[in-house]
């Protein structure tokens, strides 16, 4: 069954990104915190009417596109989503952890001058994760992947003035490239095998 709201679900996170990105210094000091968990809150309420909506159906599938992506010869990567009951346990976990953490990194970071910053990069990291799980192809996949990675390098590396948190963000940016070049061998593998 094809569902537009289901690009609800990884749009009000990364909308929550756009936001404090753009508005973020000029919200007032708790502005960032709030509107992050808003929007992550919002995601985490919709996946929860998805689940349900998923649980009526005869066929345990709903899907939403918006149309092609990518075009290379005879190979098409649309911009579709697709829920099935694991990414809607994934979606759930995602969403409810990530607003949890989002709660709690209110008040952790309630005295930081950079909370629009952080709480950009965790709208955005939760987004990102939002795609891979309900990504219907795996081009779409890997972009939520790469999302992640780079979301993980930003957030880890936050207090980058120290030289121990730039190491430790450099050292989780190397790793995920190598999980990223087993990511290409898998589907250029997949794409050989199956054409």
């Amino acid at each position: 069954m094809h569902t537009p709201s289901l690009w609800l679900v990884p749009a009000l996170p990364f909308f929550g990104f756009l936001l404090n990105v753009l508005l973020g210094r000029f919200l007032p000091r708790r502005g960032p915190a709030v509107l992050a968990c808003a929007a992550v809150g919002g995601a985490a309420a919709v996946s929860l009417g998805l689940v349900g909506m998923l649980a009526g159906q005869p066929v345990r599938l709903l899907t939403s596109d918006l149309g092609p992506w990518i075009q290379a010869g005879d190979i098409t990567a649309r911009l579709g989503l697709m829920l099935d009951p694991l990414s809607a346990v994934m979606i759930c976990l995602v969403t409810g952890v990530g607003f949890l953490i989002h709660l709690y990194s209110a008040g952790y970071m309630a005295s930081d001058k950079c909370q629009a910053r952080y709480f950009a990069w965790l709208n955005l990291f939760v987004a990102m994760m939002l795609v891979l799980v309900l990504a219907d192809n795996l081009a779409l996949c890997f972009l939520g992947w790469e999302g992640v990675g780079l979301c993980s390098y930003l957030l880890i590396g936050f207090w980058f003035e120290k030289p121990e948190n730039a190491a430790a963000g450099l050292k989780a940016f190397l790793t995920n490239r190598v999980g990223d070049a087993g990511f290409m061998i898998g589907m250029l593998a997949l794409w050989a095998a199956t054409g």
